[in-house]
């Protein structure tokens, strides 16, 4: 989907720096259980249905809404670089569909500077979804992040 060359207008980034080891950092990232306790809001109950982390493996995972319906996340692994970098499909049905994630970890065994781009398919579609939102909902997922890494 991504045409790095006109990708600017079209994405969405968040950069954070977290005083733990990147090893530390990229676990949360990779591990079902690590990423059932951050991803998403403070008090969601996260349940990952799938996870197998390779290039072309499947990701899905719930969360149970306060009105009972579950809201799913779900993409295939395009692109990873062990402990540095994850590309991935993604859709958050029924907000966000057809984006891809970037992550990326650099540091060293003391802090991990953090890279998590969305890119869009349009930049139409970009500006929508920030203004539904994007940097406080992330936002909120990666203080929750940052506690459990704490």
């Amino acid at each position: 989907m991504t045409n790095q060359n006109n990708a600017a207008g079209r994405t969405l980034t968040i950069r954070k720096t977290f005083a733990v080891a990147r090893l530390k950092v990229w676990e949360a990232w990779t591990k079902p259980e690590n990423i059932a306790k951050w991803w998403g809001p403070k008090g969601m109950d996260v349940e990952v249905l799938e996870h197998d982390f390779k290039v072309g493996g499947k990701w899905k995972y719930s969360m149970q809404m306060p009105d009972g319906n579950a809201f799913i996340s779900a993409g295939t692994f395009l692109e990873i670089i062990e402990g540095e970098k994850i590309v991935t499909s993604a859709d958050f049905k029924p907000m966000t569909e057809g984006v891809e994630l970037h992550v990326s970890f650099e540091g060293d065994d003391h802090q991990t500077q953090f890279t998590f781009s969305v890119v869009h398919p349009t930049e139409d579609y970009c500006k929508q979804q920030e203004e539904m939102g994007f940097y406080n909902g992330w936002g909120a997922a990666f203080k929750r992040l940052e506690e459990v890494l704490d």
